[in-house]
């Protein structure tokens, strides 16, 4: 054997790996460049629990909780939070963990289904309802979302400040970040049409059958102020929460005074869910009476957040599929052309056409004008920061979730607490590390500092895999991880067990030490490997069948086995070759094989005394 070519391949090993440490995806100084990333219980972050709601408290599908796992580690990593780890917990739960920094993940979990409707009608939805108003003609602000054309055909009018293509800005945006309910996790599943029917008759007996009667013949917005009479009688329509004005018709949200922009605001998220409906939604103090929903976010085949060339704003550009594409056209033409007078005179904008509402949820984020007829792409344009517009591009993007969730628990790990948990983890490895050192040196003696040297040499390529699989996989290093290194420690221990006491008895069995280490290895090599794949395998199928933290303590131990074996191969079995062409290791109070030894010497000289004329001759 030639043990220099095995400690040439490990020296080159370790060359490749340490060169990928400090210069492949690496930057900063050259400590920094030595630093693994680092889960969230080591240095303090944020923990979200997104819970499913089903109706009956059912558990959900478990595709459907798959498929919902998907999209929102998609829209998280949209958000550019790479490091992020989103996993299933049990049959219902999310978990969100975003070690380094405290941030609000909630919106993520938010329904985001987009619909484009017609505003047919608006009124005035704030708490003062009872002074005498026409309905509200919107005045456009510069700061609404608005759809712009790509490759559209030429408006005969001139489109208005902020608009492009024929579109007109909004009147008094609702951006999707000013704490309305678009920022908040949805809660549980719109019922079935039975179970409104029920609750809908629940919200008759408390309002009273004279609110009731009242309500449901209006035919139009009330102007209470010149009725003092139903102004009485609507009053307890005020009291309702927003659950109970959900289940209520959209005539009779609209219509209603009492029903206020506060109370419609905090319904559930997808409480307007079905398309095929009319619906009622706020935008500022607003009321919008919406037409059916005739291009869905499904018809939307990508979303991105740009910076608009003309005005420097920041803007979500979007993009139709092919029938999307068809169905927009149409939306556009029936707003710009008003087809069959559908845009009530209250709802029409500056130019006299039809608005089309953006609507997130339950929120409109957007309601321009139409003022062409659009065959292109289009941009949702608004006073919007760079991390709204993401956050916006990214719901859209990724479509709507299959569940809806409510934000179970959240926690924020601080800083120090990750720190003093990282100090506990090393201590506790080098303990462990300590112990196998000291146990080692004082049975094995020279043999040990085969073993100490193996140890800090697996130890050296386990951290710089750690180093390099955290910036090419992301892979973050945890409490349990540090765990899994700390009982690695005891397998490595193993192999040094088996292969040494192999070596004593073929040292037993009379051969010189010399001789013994080949032979030693060969038997032993088997047994070392079998135990490590055993171990391997453990680690595996833990890692398959786990989530989380335990993922992470499977994947530490089966990572410190493999590179174990390496070392097993490249270093302990060449590194004791040449040990066993030194005095030192066949002296036995040095060498570690002790009685071995002398039991070997004590054997060979009455050997020789048995014959002393052969000694005389």
């Amino acid at each position: 054997m030639r043990p220099g070519r095995q400690l040439a391949v490990l020296g080159l090993i370790f060359a490749v790996l340490y060169l990928l440490v400090f210069f492949a995806g690496a930057s900063g100084s050259w400590k920094d460049r030595l630093h693994p990333k680092l889960g969230l219980d080591l240095v303090g972050g944020t923990r979200v629990t997104l819970e499913a709601s089903t109706e009956g408290g059912n558990a959900p599908p478990a595709a459907s909780l798959e498929r919902a796992r998907e999209i929102i580690e998609n829209r998280v990593n949209g958000l550019g939070v790479s490091e992020a780890e989103v996993v299933t917990e049990g049959n219902r739960n999310i978990v969100i963990s975003l070690p380094g920094q405290n941030r609000d993940l909630s919106e993520v979990g938010n329904a985001a289904e987009l619909r484009f409707r017609k505003v047919l009608k608006v009124t005035d939805g704030g708490p003062a309802a009872a002074a005498p108003t026409a309905a509200p003609s919107p005045a456009p602000s510069g700061s609404g979302a608005a759809p712009t054309p790509s490759g559209a055909a030429s408006p005969a009018a001139t489109p208005s400040a902020g608009g492009q293509g024929g579109m007109a800005p909004a009147p008094t945006p609702t951006p999707s970040a000013s704490g309305t309910p678009a920022a908040t996790p949805s809660q549980v599943a719109a019922p079935d049409n039975q179970t409104v029917e029920q609750q809908r008759e629940a919200v008759r007996k408390k309002v009273g059958e004279a609110a009731w009667t009242a309500a449901s013949g209006l035919q139009a917005p009330a102007n209470v102020a010149q009725d003092p009479a139903l102004a009485e009688k609507l009053k307890p329509f005020g009291t309702l929460s927003a659950d109970e004005v959900r289940v209520l018709t959209p005539a009779m949200q609209f219509n209603v005074p009492t029903i206020t922009c506060e109370q419609l605001d905090k319904r559930q998220a997808g409480s307007i869910r079905d398309p095929q409906q009319q619906v009622v939604a706020c935008e500022g103090p607003t009321k919008n009476l919406l037409d059916q929903g005739k291009v869905l976010g499904t018809d939307v085949s990508g979303a991105s957040a740009v910076i608009d060339q003309t005005t420097g704003q920041w803007v979500v550009s979007l993009q139709f599929t092919g029938d999307g594409q068809k169905k927009w056209t149409n939306l556009t033409r029936e707003a710009f052309n008003n087809e069959g007078g559908a845009c009530d005179q209250s709802a029409l904008g500056q130019d006299g056409k039809c608005r089309v509402a953006v609507v997130l949820d339950n929120t409109i984020i957007s309601s321009p004008e139409i003022q062409g007829v659009l065959t292109g792409d289009s941009q949702i344009t608004g006073q919007f920061t760079s991390k709204d517009a993401n956050e916006l591009a990214s719901n859209l993007r990724f479509g709507a979730l299959p569940l809806t969730f409510h934000q179970a628990e959240a926690q924020n790990v601080s800083a120090t607490l990750g720190i003093e948990s990282l100090k506990a983890g090393l201590l506790a490895a080098a303990i462990g590390m300590l112990l196998v050192a000291i146990y080692a040196f004082f049975y094995y003696r020279l043999l040990g500092s085969v073993i100490f040297l193996s140890l800090i040499l697996s130890g050296l390529l386990v951290f710089g895999a750690l180093v390099v699989l955290g910036r090419q996989i992301g892979f973050t290093l945890t409490l349990a991880g540090i765990a899994g290194f700390i009982v690695s420690l005891g397998v490595a221990a193993d192999s040094f067990v088996i292969y040494f006491e192999r070596l004593k008895d073929e040292i037993r069995e009379g051969r010189s030490p010399r001789s013994a280490v080949p032979r030693a290895w060969v038997r032993a090599r088997r047994t070392i490997i079998s135990a490590n794949a055993v171990s391997l395998l453990a680690a595996v199928v833990l890692y398959i069948v786990s989530v989380g933290t335990v993922q992470g303590f499977a994947f530490a131990l089966g990572l410190a086995t493999v590179l174990d074996l390496v070392v097993v191969f490249l270093f302990r079995h060449p590194i004791m070759t040449m040990f066993a062409r030194t005095r030192a290791f066949l002296s036995p109070r040095v060498s570690g094989l002790g009685r071995v030894l002398e039991h070997r010497h004590e054997d060979a000289a009455p050997a020789t005394s048995r014959n002393p004329r052969a000694k005389e001759a």
